[in-house]
């Protein structure tokens, strides 16, 4: 059975993967900088006699045939890291002072090159074209999807739809979990400026009170999702910064405030974009100060589809288990993955990767997230079930 050919090869190639994944964890770069990160994956996937090409500066393509057919399917990985210290004592910690990678993406770039392996070798047991996408920039704006997307990643031959896991810390290792519709949230970056005639703290009648017109602005805020959403739609707006002032008896000519607006819904979403302009114009007005507003519109919501992820379920019972298979929970933070699902049917899903008993419990975007890497083997037979499978 092609399930079990793969979990042995899976376990057989574990070492060889963990290793890979400790130099790329070692190694890490930041997002469109993943220069060495590409040229590694490009020399291995040479060395398995795997086709492939550059995209983008940083982005690598590596094309699989199987037996003749019309079927062609996408499955992703990221490259990049994150501008963290790291501070997990382990002999694989990143030699790059600032830079870590926190979310996983070396046990994603890691599992992805073990499933092509394992494909490569099993071509002749399944049918079609695999595209396997080794995504840069992730984490940062505009994202590395949509530049992928942009320069043709998704065509020549299009593929008939993608998938993709993601380490999960809060999930066991062994499992995966999985969502249909709603996943992840749209997320959009918020900078606000207040500015207004500064003075004597005693004297606040002869100023227009920048403090206070921010402050009214982060509470009056509130309102777009608390008042003006649909409460079963998921939506969060959250300001996160406030910078201004510089002494205690001086009212500041500027404040500056950052924030972030998350929402699953793409018709709410540039609705809410409207309002937040209005609040911002209107309580900047009504205290006598100016204000400017840029919304730096980032990633889509991920939208899985149903059948996909029905049928991904299935192969992964017939992989791990029904009772590792398990329903993941919806998240308001965001994935470039969301292109792709805009352009095609997507599956992203969840890698359990956390390990109470040996203390690895640390959440993603963390100085000590690390993961069980035992965890690989699962995520390498998955993405390779789904290569022949889904």
């Amino acid at each position: 059975m092609a399930v079990e050919t793969i979990k042995k090869l899976a376990a057989s190639y574990f070492e060889a993967y963990r290793s890979i994944r400790r130099h790329l964890h070692a190694h890490p770069e930041l997002s469109f900088k993943e220069y060495e990160t590409a040229a590694y994956v490009r020399e291995h996937l040479s060395a398995l006699g795997i086709e492939h090409s550059t995209i983008g500066e940083t982005g690598v393509v590596a094309m699989l045939q199987g037996k003749p057919s019309s079927r062609v399917v996408a499955l992703r990985a990221d490259m990049d890291a994150l501008p963290i210290q790291e501070e997990n004592k382990v002999e694989y910690a990143s030699l790059h002072p600032g830079v870590m990678h926190a979310c996983g993406h070396d046990v994603h770039t890691s599992c992805l090159l073990g499933a092509a392996r394992i494909l490569h070798e099993l071509r002749h047991e399944w049918e079609g074209t695999l595209k396997l996408i080794f995504q840069p920039g992730e984490e940062k704006n505009p994202g590395g999807a949509s530049i992928l997307i942009r320069e043709g990643v998704l065509e020549n031959p299009k593929p008939e739809r993608i998938y993709a896991l993601h380490v999960h810390p809060q999930l066991e290792v062994g499992k995966l979990g999985f969502v249909a519709g709603k996943v992840m949230a749209s997320a959009d970056e918020l900078y606000i400026t207040v500015k207004g005639k500064g003075g004597h703290a005693a004297k606040p009648n002869l100023t227009a009170d920048t403090i206070l017109t921010a402050s009214q602005m982060v509470v009056a805020l509130q309102q777009v999702v608390s008042r003006n959403n649909n409460p079963f739609s998921p939506s969060v707006l959250s300001i996160c910064a406030v910078n201004g002032g510089f002494t205690t008896n001086v009212i500041p000519s500027e404040v500056k405030l950052m924030g972030t607006f998350r929402a699953m819904d793409e018709k709410w979403r540039f609705e809410a974009h409207e309002r937040i302009k209005k609040i911002v114009q209107d309580v900047a007005s009504a205290h006598g100060a100016e204000a400017t507003l840029e919304i730096s519109v980032g990633y889509p919501a991920v939208i899985n589809d149903q059948q996909l992820v029905d049928g991904a379920r299935i192969l992964a019972c017939e992989l791990i288990g029904s009772e590792k298979t398990v329903e993941a929970e919806l998240s308001m933070g965001a994935e470039d993955f969301g292109y792709y699902t805009q352009a095609i049917p997507g599956c992203f899903f969840r890698l359990g990767t956390g390990n109470v008993s040996r203390g690895i419990t640390s959440g993603v975007h963390t100085p000590t997230f690390d993961v069980d890497e035992e965890a690989m083997k699962t995520g390498i037979a998955m993405m390779a079930y789904l290569g022949m499978k889904g």
